[in-house]
């Protein structure tokens, strides 16, 4: 066979297939469901109760597609955090007179109509009724204002609109476009006495634009029924309008002053007679002599205690220092191992020459445990942690027994603070329910405030008796003693030992660099002084003019350890 004949017939038959494409696409496309509305046309109604009754048909262009939606903005936000809330009711979709199944339903503020189109032969027509677009304008008029087409899930190729309006209008107007920022329709009109009813004609409009229609009636024409809602906003929940503002400055003013007044009642000293008693003097011995003295035994941890209501380590460390200079402890500075090694200190126990307080013995049996080995001052932390709470706790007894606190100073402190807490909470839950549902969000932040203010300065609500205050006027005479006492007066031959009972009030009450400066100076010689001290040992060729700069290192180490525990 000729391959002529089999190239002809191969062309024939491409052409056909060619000419059958040509014949049947269009009705294949036309088969095919739309992917646009035709038409959307309104019949629409303003009654004169401010309702709206709207009826769009729609038209698509080809086949229904296998359904549609249209969205309902449930409400719309204007200036003055308000927003106008919009009621839907009576919402209907028919195809050719016939009911079909469509659902209504409320999601992210929007009414959400869902009607199932597929097979549609004829237009799909929704019905419903609008309340709230009557909004009355402050010259009294109304405004009628609603988006006949708005949130439609296909594109609009003309959109046309008849409202029927029970008087004449005195304006008209038509928006388009995107639902942010639309501009005008192509065209509307009415309101005159041969075309009353107001027309709108706009197209073509994308996915979820929108078509706004706005009549206005002169006073009286239509009831306004709009529904107007507040909108929570920062600025509105925390008003600085005049009422909201004058509460919360008077809760503010009334909850400092009603504080204050509690705090004069309750935490403020024990007002006396201005009397002082006397914790130490430096008493004369003779011709520009004078030894120091303690008066009845008080004992610097009690002083620390009482000057700032507080046990601290800087209480700890005079006390140790106490010990020490009283015969119950000796502090060794060992020799450094290099240059560069970090200094070390031994705790080592002694017999002592007096009784020892609750809060000492205690004190003492941790950092140097009665027949034991000396202590490292680097295991002071494991040493006077396991006790200090208990250290604080019989020093606290211990002011308390004095006389000098009716109530401990830190069962005091924990009180106001869980009252503070407490009024913390009540007001932080009373500013949410304010801020959430009122304007009166301020008054709240005044709440805290105050709150705030109980629980911080409860801090200072421990209060001091008579003979407490009389005791602390005392100790004010003592510190001005360490700070203007000559140094250079201690009893020939026994300056040592006066100078070293001075120290432990020093580091508590001040002075102490001086007093610290005038064991130097009391050496008189040029030899070694490594033992010179009953209380601090040092390596064999120490001297007192080094004590300073031990005894600084010494103190700045244990406060750091009892910091760091």
């Amino acid at each position: 066979m000729s391959r002529l004949p089999v190239i002809v017939l191969t062309r024939l038959f491409a052409g056909l297939l060619v000419l059958a494409a040509v014949v049947v696409g269009p009705s294949a496309t036309r088969a095919m469901a739309a992917e646009t509305v035709e038409t959307y046309v309104v019949q629409g109604a303003i009654n004169a109760d401010g309702s709206l009754n709207v009826t769009a048909t729609i038209t698509f262009d080809g086949a229904a597609p296998a359904g549609l939606v249209q969205k309902f903005a449930n409400a719309r936000q204007v200036i003055g955090d308000r927003e106008y809330v919009y009621t839907l009711r009576d919402v209907k979709a028919t195809i050719a007179d016939q009911p079909i199944n469509a659902t209504v339903t409320q999601q992210d503020g929007q009414t959400v109509v869902t009607m199932p189109t597929q097979g549609a032969t004829a237009p799909v027509v929704l019905s419903y009724t609008v309340l709230g677009a009557a909004i009355k304008e402050p010259s009294g008029e109304t405004t009628v204002m609603w988006r006949l087409l708005q949130g439609l899930s296909l594109p609009v190729k003309q959109f046309t609109a008849t409202l029927t309006v029970p008087t004449m209008i005195q304006a008209v107007l038509c928006n388009a476009g995107p639902p942010v920022s639309p501009g005008v329709c192509t065209s509307w009109g009415g309101g005159t006495h041969e075309y009353p009813d107001p027309t709108f004609s706009d197209g073509p409009r994308g996915v979820g634009e929108v078509v706004e229609v706005i009549v206005r009636f002169p006073e009286g024409a239509v009831t306004p029924n709009e529904q107007i809602r507040d909108v929570w906003t920062l600025g509105k929940a925390f008003s600085t309008a005049p009422l909201p503002l004058s509460l919360a400055l008077i809760a503010l003013v009334l909850g400092g002053l009603a504080f204050w007044a509690v705090h004069r009642r309750m935490g403020r000293d024990a007002v006396g007679a201005g009397q002082s008693t006397p914790v130490a003097e430096f008493h004369p011995v003779g011709d520009g002599e004078a030894e120091f003295r303690v008066l009845d035994g008080v004992r610097p941890g009690q002083v620390g205690t009482l000057v700032d209501e507080r046990v601290d380590p800087v209480d700890v460390t005079a006390t140790l220092i106490d010990l020490a200079v009283r015969g119950h402890l000796r502090f060794t500075e060992l020799p450094k191992e290099s240059a560069y090694a970090v200094r070390e200190w031994t705790l080592s126990r002694l017999a002592g020459g007096d009784d020892l307080l609750p809060y000492e013995r205690t004190l003492l049996d941790a950092v140097a445990p009665e027949g034991g080995e000396p202590v490292l001052l680097s295991q002071l932390p494991e040493a006077v942690g396991a006790v200090i709470v208990t250290v604080q706790n019989e020093l606290y007894d211990d002011v308390v027994k004095l006389g000098w606190f009716a109530q401990r100073p830190d069962q005091t402190r924990n009180t106001w603070f869980r009252i503070g807490l407490g009024c913390v909470v009540v007001a932080v839950l009373a500013t949410i329910g304010l801020a959430a549902f009122t304007g009166f969000g301020l008054l709240g932040l005044a709440l805290i405030a105050v709150s705030l203010l109980v629980v911080f300065l409860g801090q200072e609500m421990p209060a001091r008796t008579e003979k407490g205050v009389a005791m602390l006027n005392g100790l004010g005479m003592l510190r001005a003693d360490l700070l203007g006492q000559p140094t250079d007066s201690m009893p020939k031959g026994q300056e040592l030992a006066e100078l070293s009972e001075v120290l432990p009030y020093a580091v508590v009450l001040g002075g102490y660099e001086r007093w610290l400066q005038a064991l130097a100076d009391a050496d008189g010689d040029l030899d070694a002084d490594s033992t010179d001290l009953n209380w601090y040992h040092a390596p064999d060729d120490w001297r007192l003019s080094d004590l300073p700069a031990s005894l600084d290192r010494l103190i700045i180490t244990i406060q750091g350890k009892l910091f760091s525990r």
